[in-house]
């Protein structure tokens, strides 16, 4: 089958979840891995997995995902954590909305399925800002959202400018404002591989350091 939705994984030092994530990857994506300043072989491993590899040393989650999307050729694109915390077969209910012209911007809502995966200070963090663009937008979803998927050329006219933490906020509250139809789905939020840690949820002070950038978006 020839992919038809790039799928980009931005990374850093995730080469112990990349060995279990990429034979996972469903055939209908084509995967990008954004390298973020690895130190380990997250790279090397990619490529070997057949992955295409893109290198952003500019620190930043948004930065990663930014050179990912300019890397990307396929009229749809994919955004999903490169840790293993999230089923990619998940990802295929999401495109088929856009595909199939019902949304615009499809996001996956995290369904924890074991205990700790989601640490209390992450999920109130979330809740926080989603109330704020809530009752400042609209915004009607339930997460901020690592899992997404939407046209490749409309998320390019939409000009999403941050380049850390903050770039998921910023891409809801102008995809809102611009009128984009926005659908929410399930998908399994489980631990993420062993010997990686989470850049925002994996401690209190991540948190609040993605916090700091999410009411920059906002202010």
């Amino acid at each position: 089958m020839e992919p038809v939705c790039d799928l980009v994984l931005p990374c850093r030092d995730e080469a112990a979840a990349l060995r279990r994530l990429l034979p996972q990857v469903p055939p209908e994506f084509a995967v990008i891995v954004a390298d973020n300043g690895s130190t380990d072989d997250t790279a090397t491993t990619a490529r070997r997995l057949g992955a295409h590899v893109v290198t952003e040393p500019r620190p930043g989650y948004g930065s990663a995902v930014h050179a990912g999307l300019l890397a990307a050729t396929r009229p749809y694109v994919a955004f999903m954590d490169g840790d293993d915390s999230f089923d990619p077969a998940d990802l295929l209910p999401l495109l088929a909305e856009v595909r199939h012209g019902r949304s615009d911007l499809a996001l996956g809502r995290r369904r924890p399925v074991g205990r700790g995966v989601w640490p209390w200070h992450a999920r109130a963090g979330n809740a926080l800002i989603l109330c704020w663009l809530r009752r400042r937008i609209g915004l009607a979803v339930h997460d901020i959202a690592p899992v997404r998927i939407c046209r490749r050329d409309a998320l390019l006219d939409l000009d999403v400018a941050d380049r850390r933490f903050g770039y998921p906020v910023e891409l809801l509250q102008k995809a809102t404002l611009a009128g984009w139809r926005i659908s929410e789905h399930d998908v399994a939020y489980r631990a993420r591989a062993v010997g990686t840690r989470s850049k925002v949820s994996g401690s209190v002070v991540g948190t609040v350091r993605a916090a700091r950038d999410f009411w920059g978006v906002l202010a």
